[in-house]
């Protein structure tokens, strides 16, 4: 699990999610070529307010919850294999800077159907911007 803008707020929250979601994309892809294996990664992403918190009395764990943390569960375990898949918030708050596949409505566990989009890549322009 990534949260970004935490614990200080940035703006470019979402786009920083989004370029290390691609840096991983890649670099998976990079290790699959690499060592000729059958890898993929599923990443999921939302977009939103959470709980932050340090929870425990002898080994300490400081952990995130909340239905953003839940829904980005959700875009990954019901995504695709080797795809970025992310709620109409993170698409939104995204906007123009990066390409999406509209999937439509999915059914998501708990939550019934989400308008889901695949992220596809940085939109033509938009050089990476370092935030990661």
């Amino acid at each position: 699990m990534v949260a970004s803008g935490l614990p200080a707020h940035r703006d470019d929250h979402a786009a920083a999610a989004a370029e290390m979601a691609l840096d991983m994309q890649a670099a998976v892809e990079s290790l699959r070529s690499k060592l000729e294996l059958e890898l993929t990664i599923r990443i999921g992403m939302d977009s939103g307010p959470v709980i932050a918190g340090v929870i425990g009395r002898h080994r300490f764990i400081y952990d995130l919850w909340g239905d953003t943390v839940d829904t980005a569960s959700r875009m990954e375990s019901h995504g695709l294999s080797g795809k970025i898949q992310v709620t109409e918030a993170t698409f939104r708050r995204l906007g123009a800077g990066y390409r999406f596949e509209d999937r439509g409505e999915v059914p998501i566990k708990g939550k019934g159907a989400m308008r889901a989009y695949l992220l596809l890549g940085r939109a033509e322009g938009n050089a990476p911007s370092g935030a990661g």
